[in-house]
């Protein structure tokens, strides 16, 4: 399994996974070949969830020549996926790719940059869209958002996430994180699976991640 416990969250160790996000990374990737990474990344992550989270069953098969005995992955189509807007998008596409009958939540939230980061790390956070499918106790629910930097945006929209229903199993999923934002997530919401690629080395005093893959919507979006 290409899962591995560090602190507060898991990281995703597949080669893949790790090859993808360099050249997410690079200055030198271009949009489409930017976008075309995130839904690669997002497919390889959902895989590993399959794998390092949900269960299987023993179910019987007829083939053409016999009966055998098979595995079936259970609760697949128990899945919910969160697409925080708008950086996610990409990386929602891949994760429906392992996931094709998951129902899809959005939440249009990102932080204020203009008002700056306060003493103690964090912006205002402006939502201006949410709309959530009915969630349950057997859900799979995984919240997906590129980049958690200093944990602002998460935390609000976990908020609304947690509002909408008490799921079994809870993921934060993203593909680079800096330390603060891991820590504020881990402690205003334990229950949550914390799952990313890379935990990077710090926020600059914008509140970016460093080394980070720059703005994730901008590149994917060719906006600035």
């Amino acid at each position: 399994m290409a899962i591995e416990r560090r602190g507060d969250a898991y990281l995703v160790t597949h080669a893949l996974a790790k090859h993808t996000l360099s050249d997410l990374r690079s200055v030198e990737t271009e949009q489409v070949a930017f976008r075309k990474g995130l839904v690669k990344l997002g497919r390889i992550c959902g895989y590993e969830i399959i794998d390092g989270a949900m269960s299987t069953e023993y179910v019987e098969i007829e083939t053409p020549l016999t009966d055998t005995m098979g595995e079936r992955v259970t609760g697949l189509d128990d899945v919910v996926i969160v697409n925080v807007l708008r950086a996610a998008t990409p990386f929602v596409e891949g994760l429906l790719k392992a996931f094709p009958h998951a129902k899809q939540g959005v939440i249009s939230a990102g932080r204020d940059e203009s008002a700056g980061m306060d003493e103690d790390g964090q912006f205002p956070i402006d939502v201006d869209y949410e709309k959530m499918p009915e969630i349950t106790e057997a859900d799979t629910v995984i919240v997906a958002d590129p980049m958690l930097a200093t944990g602002s945006t998460m935390t609000a929209v976990l908020e609304r996430v947690t509002a909408a229903g008490d799921p079994d199993n809870l993921f934060v999923l993203s593909a680079v994180s800096a330390p603060a934002g891991v820590t504020r997530v881990a402690e205003q919401f334990p229950e949550v699976d914390l799952l990313t690629v890379s935990i990077d080395d710090h926020l600059d005093d914008d509140g970016f991640i460093v080394p980070g893959l720059g703005d994730a919507g901008d590149r994917a979006f060719r906006t600035t």
